[in-house]
């Protein structure tokens, strides 16, 4: 259960897309997520966008968190942390952090990026182990690839079965991040109808889910592009995560009125 619950959270901060550069959030911004397995509610998930100072430069500081409730939280307690700073011109990552327990799983790794020499500085606090890494080309974490994506893609071309593609950093690894687009759908989220965005993240088959197209993540079709809702059928049952509070959004919400 400790990988499901962390996955969701990464694939929250990993698959929303925007139209504009540069125009879909801003300091401020707050979602929570409610995570549920089945019938029952396993997780909540929070992300918020800071102002702050790194290394003399303005920064967006984003923060994610996400915590066992109910029923899990007595069989197996959850307390995932993420961090990241992001240029605020060109979203992309300065340092990354990394700090979760999840059933007595633990880590405790931060990341300096080095985009001019193509370096990562890995420090896995837990072993107290700094290591140094090669990364590809406009590099981005598991976090600020949310923001990144939000802010360079353009969704108004977009055509089903289209792919995009982000090259990401995670612990030790670089990863090609693929996301196939599925076309538009209008949900309810708080009892509002919201036009979506419907994407496939193509992931790791056999370890978690079923197969490698087996998430599905709808984003509000607006200049936002928060994410409302993520599915997942995993090997055992399936897993929903639906935003449910949000506040800060740089743009109106778009409601669609019967």
């Amino acid at each position: 259960m400790k990988r499901y619950i962390l996955l969701l959270i990464i694939l929250i901060t990993t698959t929303s897309i925007a139209q504009d550069s540069h125009s879909s959030f801003n300091s401020g911004e707050w979602f929570k997520f409610k995570i549920r397995y089945g019938f029952f509610t396993a997780s909540y998930a929070t992300l918020e966008v800071k102002d702050e100072t790194l290394n003399g430069k303005s920064v967006h500081h984003i923060v994610g968190t996400g915590k066992s409730s109910g029923v899990l939280s007595v069989f197996f307690k959850v307390e995932d942390y993420y961090e990241t700073y992001v240029d605020k011109t060109e979203v992309k990552p300065y340092r990354f952090i990394r700090k979760i327990n999840e059933g007595g799983h633990t880590k405790d790794i931060e990341i300096n990026f080095d985009h001019e020499n193509k370096k990562a500085l890995v420090f896995n606090k837990k072993y107290n182990k700094k290591e140094t890494f090669t990364i590809k080309d406009n590099i981005q974490d598991m976090m600020s690839s949310f923001y990144y994506l939000r802010n360079n893609i353009d969704v108004s071309s977009l055509k089903k079965g289209d792919e995009k593609l982000v090259n990401m950093f995670f612990d030790n690894e670089n990863y090609l991040f693929k996301l196939r687009f599925l076309g538009r759908e209008t949900v309810k989220m708080n009892g509002n109808k919201i036009r979506c965005l419907k994407f496939r993240p193509i992931v790791q088959a056999e370890r978690v889910f079923k197969e490698e197209e087996s998430l599905t993540v709808w984003v509000s079709d607006d200049d936002n592009r928060m994410p409302i809702r993520i599915k997942a059928d995993i090997l055992v049952g399936s897993i929903n995560a639906d935003l449910i509070a949000y506040k800060g959004l740089k743009h109106p919400l778009k409601i669609v009125i019967d």
